[in-house]
């Protein structure tokens, strides 16, 4: 039997430990064939996450949020209200095994979705995420086991960006992070993002 076209898991505000949790058990249902590439939407109450490769003095101010070490790749970032997450679980055995051109696909629906707010987000040469006029305004941080993917992108909508002064956001120490609400100078509700980010996972996805 075919697997399930491409789905959207929609999870709204919940801990970050239960949505890691629930990654691990779709990335098992997607390693067994039980399910197809899938998307997981969310948000999350402040925490600041360490990756493979961060360093605990990167948390300059460890009181702001929670702190919890992940398996994804990457250093550190900030999740946290106002910010939409995307949780891509997919077979990379399927797209070539090719882990640059992943990263590629997930700053793109990023960048795509930045445009049906009129805007124009750019890559920058070394550096992962999508950019605004050389500030950061989407992250990326994945794990792939046995070519299954867990983890993915945060696209900064409507949050409190002051929550980066306490960290060093990514390892990078002279760019600014901003988000559509700032860049824009009004109010976008998450709702709307997260419909153009799973349209564009579909896109891009599709078998």
């Amino acid at each position: 039997m075919p697997l399930a076209a491409q789905s959207i898991c929609n999870l709204g505000r919940l801990d970050y430990e239960e949505a890691w949790a629930t990654q691990r058990e779709l990335a098992d249902k997607r390693l067994a064939g039980e399910i197809g590439d899938t998307l997981i939407l969310c948000e999350h109450p402040p925490v600041y996450t360490l990756g493979t490769n961060a360093t605990r003095d990167d948390v300059l101010d460890p009181g702001r949020a929670a702190v919890i070490q992940t398996d994804r790749g990457g250093e550190v970032t900030w999740h946290g209200p106002g910010q939409v997450v995307g949780y891509v679980i997919a077979d990379l055995n399927a797209r070539g095994r090719d882990l640059h051109v992943f990263l590629r696909d997930l700053e793109e629906i990023m960048i795509r979705t930045l445009a049906d707010f009129g805007l124009a987000g750019t890559r920058l040469d070394g550096l992962s995420g999508v950019w605004i006029d050389g500030a950061k305004i989407g992250a990326l941080g994945v794990r792939v086991r046995k070519w299954i993917s867990t983890h993915g992108f945060a696209l900064n909508v409507s949050c409190d960006l002051d929550y980066y002064r306490g960290i060093v956001p990514c390892g990078i120490h002279d760019r600014a992070v901003t988000s559509l609400e700032q860049v824009l100078g009004k109010t976008i509700g998450l709702a709307p993002v997260r419909e153009s980010c799973a349209a564009h996972f579909e896109e891009i996805f599709r078998a």
